[in-house]
């Protein structure tokens, strides 16, 4: 299969790194903001032993320090390394604002009904509603997640859905792009103790983000998506968003997973809803329509 350009048929007029390079790249691109914007985070015992973020504070830093410093490396790299545009990263142009703001409504709905869908399935009971309401403090904190929740999505999409998919797809094809992009998601996600269940959904969360970039032509949607789906788990429910809890209280109603024999696949566990086979089965199903009506992500299959 021949390569091809994602989002702009415009050639790189620096170097464009070898395919295979380019993994290890973004790996090196994320791990050095995240190993020293972690240590500066627990020296001023703004994040624990085990990374996780301590106070209001500690999700502040966490979202917007090794993320927004990864975001300025890879831009950097884009635009004086590669001497490419943003456009050819998935940031076209116009219209990105009403791409954004469109995804990231689709993004609160979706998590909505995702935990909805866990909750009548048993999975959660419900203990109170709108409680962050009865707090300023509270409501001021969840909007200011919302704009950190935007940086890092953001981040994360400009860099796995934009630059390294764009790179692998113009060194190789689309189905190495999405393949590669993937695998390196999961790989970033991945712990020692990480259940192969959650293996399983990081790698569809991944997919389902790569069609959705590519029925678009851009990543201003996904981008929003992404910063929606992870702002609503964080704080509208109290339960963990990829693992982590923000200790805000709930915005829409606090969920109690319940621990019943085998209901860790019905809730996520300690993973929150992102755990759940329900969750998967959303994302099966989205990765399947967008698949089936978008001229873009069918080529895939040629």
């Amino acid at each position: 299969m021949r390569s091809t350009s994602l989002y702009s048929s415009e050639t790189p007029r620096g170097w464009l790194t070898w395919g295979v390079l380019a993994p290890i790249l973004l790996i090196l691109f994320v791990a050095i903001p995240t190993v020293a914007g972690s240590k500066v985070l627990q020296y001023f015992d703004l994040a624990d032993v085990d990374w996780k973020p301590i106070g209001m504070a500690g999700w502040v830093a966490f979202l917007v320090i090794p993320f927004a410093a990864t975001g300025l490396i890879v831009l950097a790299w884009v635009r004086w390394v590669e001497r490419r545009s943003l456009a050819s990263i998935g940031l076209t142009r116009p219209g990105g604002s009403a791409l954004f703001l469109r995804g990231l409504g689709v993004g609160v709905v979706t998590s909505f009904v995702v935990v909805a869908a866990i909750w009548i399935a048993g999975g959660y009971e419900a203990d109170g509603y709108g409680k962050a309401f009865a707090s300023p403090t509270a409501l001021m904190n969840i909007a200011v997640l919302l704009l950190c929740f935007i940086v890092q999505a953001g981040v994360e999409e400009i860099i796995f859905r934009g630059w390294l998919m764009s790179v692998l797809a113009r060194k190789f094809n689309v189905i190495v792009a999405v393949a590669g992009t993937c695998i390196v998601f999961a790989a970033l996600h991945f712990g020692r103790q990480t259940p192969w269940l959650d293996v399983v959904l990081t790698l569809l969360f991944s997919l389902f983000t790569c069609c959705w970039a590519l029925k678009a032509g851009s990543i201003w949607g996904v981008m929003g998506w992404h910063a929606g789906w992870n702002w609503l788990l964080g704080v509208g429910f109290e339960v963990p968003v990829t693992g982590f809890d923000t200790n805000v209280p709930a915005l829409l109603v606090k969920l109690v997973p319940q621990v019943t024999a085998g209901s860790h696949f019905l809730n996520g566990g300690a993973q929150g809803p992102e755990g759940s086979l329900l969750c998967g089965l959303f994302f099966i199903i989205a990765i399947a329509w967008l698949f089936l009506r978008s001229p873009s992500t069918a080529s895939i299959a040629k």
